[in-house]
């Protein structure tokens, strides 16, 4: 029901079982230097399993926003900071599963980790969780800090994915310290065409967006961002 919801929206959702993303690109083959910590092809995420769609480890961007990412790691290399991304492209059956989940009993380990001042029903009318994903046009990441030269993430805050005011790139609660690394992710990021997201530290949008109208949902992998 999602996916037809998206299409009379106006938002084609192509790919099936099988795919490529033509115009996208494994991150790796544009600079192998920028970190992956890829959460939903693995069982370290708010959901506990590896999610819908992910069938490797890789991150999948539309070719400007790799592009674009590798001129930000340049400038941060120069630093003392590098980037790493925690999630790229998503296919929309990644996105349906996100919404299953918010339907479900609540995970105790979960909430204390993800989500601890948010109800679980609340996450969907509060927009930590949506059934339409940026993410899932290509042009979308979530990323960290790391220092170099031990690549040790910065301190952020909160972690990549914690559902609550805390996370909001603005946040007063942040200390000084990860004020102060949010404002050089976005201040890089954004020197290249990159717009935040202001509820979470970690979203970043590049734009113009190289597939604005088009919600992909070809699985995740490393054939897929390849000729």
């Amino acid at each position: 029901m999602l996916v037809v919801a998206a299409v009379l929206a106006g938002l084609a959702v192509p790919g099936g079982a099988e795919g490529r993303l033509a115009g996208f690109v494994a991150l790796r083959d544009v600079d192998p230097s920028i970190g992956e910590d890829m959460r939903y092809a693995g069982p370290r995420n708010f959901t506990g399993a590896v999610v819908d769609g992910y069938a490797e480890p890789v991150c999948l961007l539309a070719r400007p926003a790799a592009e674009a990412l590798r001129r930000a790691q340049r400038e941060l290399l120069r630093g003392g900071y590098a980037l790493k991304v925690y999630d790229c492209y998503r296919p929309q059956r990644a996105v349906d599963r996100f919404v299953r989940w918010a339907g479900e009993p609540d995970d105790p380990a979960a909430k204390a980790e993800y989500y601890p001042e948010v109800d679980k029903s609340r996450l969907i009318p509060e927009g930590y969780i949506a059934a339409r994903s940026a993410h899932s046009r290509g042009s979308t990441v979530d990323v960290t800090l790391v220092a170099l030269p031990a690549r040790r993430e910065v301190d952020m805050g909160t972690p990549f994915d914690f559902f609550g005011p805390a996370s909001h790139t603005d946040s007063p609660e942040a200390g000084a310290a990860a004020r102060a690394n949010r404002r050089l992710l976005e201040r890089v990021l954004g020197a290249q065409g990159f717009v935040n997201l202001p509820e979470e530290w970690w979203h970043f949008t590049l734009r113009p967006e190289a597939f604005p109208e088009t919600a992909f949902d070809v699985p995740v992998s490393v054939a897929a961002g390849r000729p």
